[in-house]
């Protein structure tokens, strides 16, 4: 119970039963991150490489919508998400989140699942009250977005993605 209290209640990677929040930083974790602020800048640029790698690779993938940078919001690059459109794309997000796992690459369906479906809101909210959002929520997949992840690994989670099987 405390560890789905600190974990923003979350019982397993689809199960989310209880409110919780967000208690993971202890006092050590503070400390080196403050130690590391000095390399806050140098990080971010590694994370625009990648995020270019990626945009270079799947941009122009007929059902696979990326997200586009305002020019005038400085990003950070934490995120990679992509929407796949199945009609479109030829298969799910589903699909494609099982086919990366089967080949030892971890995303995430952000946004998933909605809020609203949880179990600690069943008696509270209705799902189909918020149609856009629940279609959003089952397309939505975030792509693994670090400073280090090499380009060929980039390379080959676009290679997965785009092959049709």
């Amino acid at each position: 119970m405390l560890y789905e209290l600190k974990n923003f209640g979350i019982h397993g990677s689809e199960e989310i039963n209880s409110v919780g929040a967000n208690g993971k930083m202890n006092e050590f974790c503070a400390a080196m991150g403050i130690c590391n602020l000095r390399h806050v800048d140098e990080e971010i640029e590694k994370r625009k490489k990648v995020y270019e790698r990626y945009s270079h690779n799947l941009s122009g993938a007929s059902g696979i919508r990326l997200n586009t940078l305002k020019p005038e919001v400085k990003s950070n690059y934490a995120y990679f998400p992509i929407v796949i459109d199945e009609n479109a794309f030829g298969c799910n997000r589903n699909t494609v989140y099982e086919r990366l796992a089967e080949n030892g690459i971890y995303t995430r369906k952000y946004f998933y699942p909605l809020t609203n479906s949880l179990n600690c809101y069943e008696d509270i909210y209705d799902i189909n009250d918020t149609p856009i959002a629940k279609k959003v929520s089952e397309r939505v997949l975030t792509l693994p977005m670090y400073a280090d992840l090499s380009m060929g690994d980039i390379d080959r989670i676009c290679e997965i993605i785009l092959t049709k099987d």
